[in-house]
């Protein structure tokens, strides 16, 4: 459903469809200025479409920004269709801007977990591929030592009931995502993969994270 409206999207827009071949690009796709946001801490994690990751981590008090992009492949400057076909070795993911003195990386972690199945290998919900695993990257050691534990606790008391396939990974280097992906939720809240895919898993994470974190939008 997801690469159906995107195509539409591209054809409307008249994008050169020879992009989509999985090989290194000279420019990246976008170049974010986010550097009013340099004192603050930084946190990326995959798990399924970034337009739904996005959307629940916007929500969280402590949270101040989030970028969808590409992540824990090979291509460089890959564009959404190189994604798509499994050839780059990226995922969607997303960059999380947050205030550590608001919110934690734990938080941020059990967030993930509480947000996606983290045992269905290569799908989320609807959207399959490589592109849409889970990975939980790193960017130092007390984060890296952090995920570990924290899916050895999950296991340890089967919360999810099958093995965690979640990818622990250090990340290396995060491809800001076309504009067109940016904040896709609030600029096309009535697309029908937001209706039935997005808003849904968003509400299913409310309802189990409204113990712990703030939600701030009324979805």
């Amino acid at each position: 459903m997801k690469r159906f409206i995107i195509t539409s999207i591209i054809l409307l827009t008249s994008c050169d469809i020879s992009s989509q071949r999985a090989v290194d690009n000279p420019e990246p796709v976008n170049q974010i200025d986010n550097k009013i946001y340099d004192g603050m801490s930084r946190a990326y994690f995959a798990s399924g479409c970034f337009w739904c990751v996005e959307t629940i981590y916007e929500s969280l008090n402590g949270v101040e920004e989030v970028y969808s992009g590409y992540a824990g492949g090979s291509t460089v400057n890959p564009n959404y269709y190189q994604v798509i076909s499994g050839k780059t070795g990226h995922a969607e993911a997303i960059e999380i801007i947050y205030d550590s003195k608001i919110i934690s990386f734990d938080t941020l972690l059990k967030v993930f977990f509480d947000s996606h199945d983290p045992t269905t290998p290569n799908r989320q919900g609807p959207d399959y591929g490589t592109q849409y695993r889970s990975i939980a990257f790193y960017s130092n050691v007390d984060e890296r030592s952090k995920i570990r534990n924290y899916i050895d606790l999950l296991s340890t008391n089967s919360i999810f009931g099958k093995k965690i396939i979640t990818e622990v990974k250090e990340i290396s280097k995060f491809y800001y995502a076309e504009d067109y992906h940016q904040d896709f939720e609030k600029k096309n809240p009535y697309s029908p993969y937001i209706q039935s895919v997005s808003i849904p898993r968003f509400n299913r994470f409310r309802q189990k994270a409204s113990n712990y974190v703030k939600i701030l939008d009324d979805h």
